[in-house]
Formats: structure tokens, C-alpha cells, sequence
């Protein structure tokens, strides 16, 4: 059932992270004024005593489920279990808790990295679990793809509202920018604005030949609210798997992108390459038409997101 009334309780699990901040400011910013949230400290998503009695106690009517355990090709190989377990955890608690709550609709968030590595592009949703995956970030995928499964096996035998969104390559103000745990937009930023100022040479993991598309947080917040709004037969006509891609329709070769951030950034040095280093999937670009058909598209261009997040970057403090 569509979120219609202005004062329904909607929780927006994983509020403080990347995603969930920009979904609860959308939200917020656009009249709905009964948001529930939890910090970490407050509410362990792993643990589903914890998580039933959160639902029973606060009731709410919508769930959009943010809350992740996220990083790049580095943190997948370094922290496997945490990756797999942790979201699988989460994920099952949660999902598990709004059924039996009667959530009227709930929205995962999961991940393009679930579609197979070597799936045809663009990537549309039926190329699910047609092929292998890409072993760098294997660990998160198949977390995301049992929540998927998860969501689309309550659907069908319970008739749940149970709705999974996969955002492209995320990036945006609040993004985690830990070269070591993060993704490669923000590395980038990190890594160019550092070197602006040293002038020293910047170096690239892989070839720079990989394709890559990306999609600003806010407009990702702005699917959601569009999701979390839109009737459910039209939604379901649209997407009677409960799948929904979202994305902006184009990519970009990384050394192509990094060029960019350094044009953005200001920083007029060297750009290595480091072969040795692995590129991970050689193209990964979504087929957007199921959303666009539902009259919803991504209105901010990647330049302007870019200098927008680096702005954000820049005035933290170190």
C-alpha cells in the first residue's frame, strides 16, 4: 500500500549512514513528519529479539532498509565474514520483524554487484543469478541477493508489499572516504584533494579501463520516496518480481572519472596506473527502464555531484 499520509509512521533503518541520511532528509524535507530511527548503540539489527520487540513496541507502517555493511574491493577481501554475515543478519531480522508487524511497505535497498560479472550490458534485473559473480565483492553480493530472495518469497507467499531497489555505484555528501574501506568516487576525491596540494603523482588500482556509473545519494533518496509513493498495482505491473534498478543510464571509464575529479578538485599532476592491482568487473551499467517507465529518472549530473560532495569533503575537519 502507497505512503500517502504525511503523519504515517515510517522507520528508515541505517539513518545515520550514507543512504539512509539522505532518505530520511527527503522524507523529512518533503512533509513526512513521523520518522523513526535508531542509532547502533540504541538498536542491534543483528539482533532479532532486539529488532521484534523495536517493531512491536513502535509500530511502523513503512520501512526502508538502509542499514548495511558497506565498503569497497579492499574491505570485501579483507573482512569476508563480517560483509556476509552482518548484512545476512540484518537483513533476515528486519525483513522477518515487518511481516510479522504487517508493515504496509517495506523497501531494501540492495546492490547492482548482485547481477552476475559477466551479465550482458546494461544489466536488467532478470540477469539475476544467471552467472557467476565478481569474486572481489562476492561476500556483500550474495548478503544482498539472499535479502532480495528474502523480500520476493514474502511476496509470494504472503502477499507482502516487499519492494527491493538496486542503486548503481552510490556517492555523495556523508560518504565514507577511508581509502582503505571506501568506494573508488570517494577514494578519488580523497586521494586528489590530498595531492593538490603536495603535487604529487596520484595512481589508480588496475587498468582505468573499467566502466562505471554513478548516481548521486540524493537522488537515490529521491527513488525511494517515489517508490514509497507510487500505487501498488502500477508498481507491480511495473516490477512483478518486486525488482527495481536505479540508476542514471550512463557510465564512465575510471581513469576517465578520476581525470574528472581531478579537473573538479583542482589538481594538475601525474595519473598512474598500477596494473598489479585488481580492476574487478570490467563494465557494470543498469538498465533503468523499469523506473523510467514508472516516470522517475536521476536529475543531477555527475560533475555537479561530484564538486557538490567534494565542497562537503573539503569543509570537515581533518
Amino acid at each position: 500500500m502507497r505512503l500517502e499520509d504525511p503523519h504515517a509512521r515510517i522507520f528508515v533503518a541505517g539513518h545515520r549512514g550514507l543512504v539512509g541520511s539522505a532518505v530520511a532528509r527527503e522524507l523529512g524535507e518533503s512533509g513526512y513528519d513521523h520518522l523513526v530511527t535508531r542509532t547502533r548503540s540504541e538498536l542491534d539489527l543483528r539482533d532479532p529479539t532486539a529488532v521484534s520487540r523495536f517493531f512491536d513496541a513502535e509500530r511502523p507502517e513503512f520501512v526502508v532498509l538502509a542499514a548495511a555493511r558497506v565498503g569497497g574491493i579492499l574491505a570485501n577481501d579483507t573482512w569476508p565474514v563480517d560483509f556476509l554475515y552482518d548484512n545476512l543478519a540484518i537483513q533476515t531480522a528486519v525483513i522477518h520483524a515487518a511481516h510479522a508487524a504487517g508493515v504496509r511497505r517495506l523497501i531494501f535497498l540492495g546492490s547492482t554487484c548482485i547481477y552476475p560479472k559477466r551479465a550482458p550490458q546494461p544489466l536488467r534485473e532478470e540477469a539475476l543469478l544467471t552467472g557467476p559473480l565478481e569474486p572481489t565483492n562476492e561476500w556483500y553480493a550474495v548478503a544482498k541477493i539472499a535479502g532480495v530472495k528474502l523480500c520476493q518469497a514474502f511476496r509470494r507467499q504472503h502477499g507482502a508489499d516487499f519492494v527491493s531497489l538496486m542503486p548503481t555505484n552510490l556517492y555523495g555528501p556523508g560518504d565514507n572516504f577511508d581509502p582503505r574501506t571506501s568506494h573508488v568516487l570517494p577514494a578519488l576525491i580523497h586521494k586528489f584533494d590530498g595531492a593538490r596540494s603536495s603535487g604529487g603523482p596520484v595512481t589508480l588500482w588496475g587498468s582505468g579501463t573499467p566502466r562505471r556509473e554513478f548516481l548521486h545519494v540524493d537522488d537515490l533518496a529521491r527513488a525511494v520516496r517515489f517508490i514509497l509513493e507510487t500505487d501498488e498495482h502500477v508498481l507491480h505491473g511495473a516490477a512483478p518480481d518486486g525488482m527495481l534498478n536505479v540508476g542514471v543510464g550512463e557510465d564512465i571509464t575510471i581513469y576517465d572519472l578520476a581525470r574528472l575529479v581531478a579537473d573538479v578538485v583542482g589538481y594538475d599532476g601525474r595519473i598512474e596506473l598500477d596494473p598489479s592491482k585488481p580492476d574487478g568487473t570490467p563494465r557494470k551499467l543498469v538498465d533503468v527502464t523499469r523506473m523510467t517507465d514508472l516516470g522517475w529518472t536521476a536529475s543531477i549530473p555527475l560533475r555537479q555531484g561530484i564538486a557538490d560532495t567534494w565542497r562537503w569533503y573539503a569543509a570537515q575537519p581533518r
